[in-house]
């Protein structure tokens, strides 16, 4: 039994790596600063839990800041991604201007709440 669970396991790895090769580059890229802000906001939680969260307004800014950002950058994804039929008459570059325009509100936002 255990057998089969890795064989499936592995037949959906490599199913789910074939299909991510023929995602397009500019998509790829958009993946890649989604996990690079949420590997930094478990960064900001390790640090908390090992060093302490004496102002935590810090923390929450930094924490929120990249999850915000994260969460900004993958309705950028599904905005740009050709195969969405839903936002197929939106151009790229209003998505792109509309990502900008977001993080900076959340960003004034985040300094505000610093204090």
């Amino acid at each position: 039994m255990a057998r089969s669970t890795g064989d499936d396991a592995q037949a959906l790895f490599h199913s789910l790596r074939s299909a991510y090769a023929a995602t397009p580059k500019n998509l790829k890229i958009i993946d890649l600063y989604v996990a690079f802000a949420v590997f930094t906001a478990l960064i900001q939680v390790v640090y908390m839990a090992l060093v302490g969260s004496f102002p935590f307004n810090s923390f929450l800014s930094g924490f929120l800041s990249c999850i915000g950002t994260a969460v900004l950058a993958v309705c950028l994804r599904i905005q740009v991604n050709k195969e969405n039929k839903e936002f197929k008459d939106l151009p790229p570059e209003r998505a792109f201007a509309d990502f900008v325009l977001c993080n900076l509100v959340l960003h004034l936002v985040i300094m505000n709440f610093l204090g």
